[in-house]
């Protein structure tokens, strides 16, 4: 058993636009409240993400009452959550197909102008169209447009130890996008996690978290300060039977709320 606590918090308002850092933060069954429940696509629907589109990592997403504000150094642009009127659509997300609303006309066009690209955003507005993935969870638990899990968390000593081989091409947290950074346990010990508790809420650990050219990005510009990096060193210090990896999926068991400071106990770990 280890104790350890939670030294980050990050939401995600729209998938694949830059992250929020938050003091505390709403648990609910298909993530943090407010997590990836808006989606940037193609005309056609598709997602879009920073592994093709790395301009994306521009952006900022704040929440507001009533929907998000999405701004860059040039402007902002203030999305109203889509009512029952606003179009509905299917997006594609991996290999799921779902329904969600799309935002109102000045919203796509200031997105389009940002990214150079035609784009469209939508709105989950029926957080039990998606079903999780079937290799970590049951048929009836739910997901945002997270890539496949309701959250993510990292070991910040892990990090640390990728940096130590990096050298002066170290990187931030911020490169691996996740919800909840935990300090204390042993660099790569989240591997074998399968359960763990903080600040009283538990969450089941069902996969650990492959990895992609995404934490080359920087998430300010975008832009690949060392290409390859620090992608080809994590694969050298953890490559795993299922690929390079950094974290852990994590599925809550049920509704809470987590905070910065926050104990974590790892419950079971093999």
């Amino acid at each position: 058993m280890s104790i350890a606590r939670i030294t980050g918090l990050n939401l995600f308002p729209v998938k694949g636009l830059r992250g929020l850092p938050l003091d505390a933060m709403e648990i609910e069954p298909c993530g943090p409240a407010g997590d990836r429940r808006w989606l940037v696509t193609d005309p056609e629907g598709v997602f879009l993400t920073q592994r093709t589109v790395p301009d994306l990592a521009r952006i900022a997403a704040v929440p507001t009452g009533n929907g998000v504000v999405l701004s860059t150094n040039e402007g902002q642009c203030a999305v109203t959550i889509p009512g029952e009127e606003a179009p509905i659509g299917t997006v594609s997300v991996w290999h799921h197909q779902v329904q969600a609303r799309q935002a109102a006309g000045d919203a796509q066009a200031w997105l389009s102008a940002v990214m150079g690209r035609p784009c469209l955003l939508w709105f989950m507005h029926d957080t039990a169209a998606r079903p999780i993935d079937p290799q970590g969870g049951r048929p009836d638990l739910t997901v945002s447009f997270a890539d496949a899990y309701p959250l993510l968390a990292v070991n910040r000593a892990s990090l640390d130890a990728l940096n130590a081989t990096l050298g002066e091409n170290a990187v931030p947290i911020e490169r691996f996008r996740a919800n909840l950074v935990i300090e204390g346990p042993p660099a790569w010990s989240e591997n074998g996690w399968r359960s763990l508790t903080v600040g009283g809420l538990r969450f089941h650990a069902p996969t650990r978290c492959t990895r992609c050219v995404v934490i080359t990005r920087d998430q300010q510009s975008g832009e690949a300060p060392h290409p390859g990096e620090p992608l080809k060193s994590l694969g050298q210090l953890n490559r795993l039977p299922e690929g390079i990896v950094f974290g852990v999926n994590l599925i809550p068991e049920a509704p809470g709320r987590v905070s910065v400071g926050d104990p974590v106990e790892i419950e079971e770990a093999g």
